[in-house]
Formats: structure tokens, C-alpha cells, sequence
């Protein structure tokens, strides 16, 4: 049980004031009641809630994917540059949304935004083990001694990377499969080889590929189905 006013707020952008003024003009309704007084406790797992006679749905937390385009840091905020919240649909914006990992500010694709921590983590930890897919384009062909050394392991300035799997697309572009997450692992990478990472985009994290209709820079919210697959 908690208080109306405070499960109104937590769900949309209007502040407490803002909802005590709602019940005043009469706006909302409780189990098809008018509701009078803004510290009423309800149950908002089985009360049916109404403003201007529109269902409220509670959700404890919200999940978004983001087909993040290039221009934007993987942040919240920062005073100087676009972050990826600057893509993010207003009606969710009164929620503590961060990244759920992050992508390079020239890195195109999937992105993950959501506002629960525990999730966030059980996606980011090492120990899982979680794939993530990435489509790179460098400014060299792909070679078999690439392919079979992010097998075995990249040896980088601050340790051994994973065994990842590169698969070549054409001659200068390839999928790459991470269960890490070094910093500019990828592009650090191809760079052994003295080559340059001209495009990388992430398609997939998990067994969730970026959907083809979600075009750059659009965010939405999961399907239940989707969040499946991304579990």
C-alpha cells in the first residue's frame, strides 16, 4: 500500500502539487470512485487508477531500447555534449533512467535504458557472460590471423581479452562477438593489426537483436516477447 499521490508522480511527469490539484478538479478516480484526498493508500497492484478517465498503468520499472546514432554520450547528463536521455521519449523522463552499459559517442546502435538497477547489473557483470554483437567496418581486410587471434585472446596494454569470435562479412567488415567490456575494446583490438575501426555499430546484446524497423535514433519500450529474449 502507498500513498496516491506519491504513485501518481512516480509514474508520470506530474508533481505531487500538481496531482493534489488534479483531485481538487475532480481528474481522478479510484475502483471508479472520485477520489478527495491525495494521501489515500491504495493497492496499486490491483486498484484500477484513472486520470481523466484514462487507466493508469503502474510499472515498477521501465525498460528501453535505443537505436543510438552518433553525436551523443552514454550518459545522463553532461555539460557540454548530447546525451543519449536527449533521445529519450518525455513521459519517461521522470524516471531515474540510465544506461544499462554504454557505447562510444561515434558508436552506432543497440543501447538499453531503463531505471532498474538489479537488471542493469545481472546484464553488465562479467560473470555472466552475456554476448554482445558488434558489425565493424576498418580500413584494412580482415585477416585469418585476426580471426584466430580474438580467438585465443588479444593481448592488450592492461590484459588478455576473452576469446571473442570475429566472422567476416566482405573484405574490410566482420561481426564481432564480446562477452566483455574493456574500454574501446574493439577499436583497441583491431588496432594490434594497425588497423582502424571506421564504423562500429552494436546489432545484439544477449540473444536480442536490434530490431530493423527501430531507425537511428528512435527509442521504445520493450514487448514483453523482446524482454524475453533479452533475458
Amino acid at each position: 500500500m502507498d500513498r496516491l499521490d506519491k504513485i501518481i508522480s512516480s509514474q508520470t511527469n506530474y508533481s505531487r502539487k500538481e496531482v493534489k490539484e488534479l483531485i481538487r478538479q475532480k481528474r481522478i478516480s479510484v475502483n471508479n470512485e472520485i477520489i478527495k484526498k491525495s494521501d489515500l493508500k491504495i493497492d496499486s497492484n490491483n486498484d484500477k487508477i484513472l486520470i481523466d478517465n484514462k487507466p493508469l498503468q503502474v510499472k515498477e520499472h521501465v525498460y528501453l531500447m535505443l537505436n543510438k546514432p552518433k553525436g551523443y554520450v552514454s550518459a545522463t547528463t553532461d555539460k557540454t555534449q548530447r546525451t543519449i536521455l536527449d533521445l529519450v521519449p518525455k513521459d519517461y523522463l521522470h524516471r531515474n533512467l540510465f544506461p544499462a552499459g554504454r557505447l562510444d559517442k561515434d558508436t552506432t546502435g543497440l543501447m538499453l535504458i531503463t531505471d532498474d538497477g538489479d537488471f542493469a547489473h545481472n546484464i553488465l557483470s562479467p560473470q555472466k557472460h552475456i554476448k554482445k554483437i558488434y558489425k565493424v567496418t576498418i580500413d584494412l581486410p580482415i585477416t585469418e590471423k585476426m580471426i584466430q587471434d580474438f580467438k585465443n585472446g588479444v593481448i592488450l596494454n592492461d590484459g588478455v581479452c576473452k576469446e571473442a569470435t570475429l566472422k567476416i562479412i566482405d573484405l574490410n567488415t566482420g561481426l564481432v562477438t564480446l562477452t566483455e567490456g574493456k574500454y574501446h575494446q574493439i577499436k583497441r583490438m583491431f588496432g594490434c593489426y594497425g588497423a582502424k575501426v571506421i564504423e562500429l555499430e552494436r546489432i545484439a546484446i544477449g540473444n536480442f537483436f536490434l530490431p530493423v524497423d527501430l531507425k537511428l535514433g528512435e527509442c521504445r519500450e520493450f514487448t514483453e516477447e523482446e524482454f524475453k529474449m533479452l533475458k
